[in-house]
C-alpha cells in the first residue's frame, strides 16, 4: 500500500526529493520543510504527481 511520491519545492518548483507514503493513513497531500539546493534555504516541499 506504500506509493512512491515526488516532493517539489514550493518556491522554485524543482523536484528535489522522493519518498513513500501510505495512502490508507495519509489521504491528503504530503508537506514537509526540507532543504532546497537550488534556493539554498529550507523551504516547504509539497507532494506532486
Amino acid at each position: 500500500m506504500r506509493n512512491i511520491i515526488t516532493l517539489a519545492c514550493s518556491e522554485c518548483k524543482h523536484r528535489n526529493y522522493t519518498t513513500t507514503k501510505n495512502k490508507r493513513t495519509m489521504q491528503n497531500k504530503f508537506e514537509i520543510k526540507k532543504y532546497c539546493k537550488f534556493c539554498r534555504i529550507h523551504t516547504l516541499h509539497k507532494e506532486t504527481k
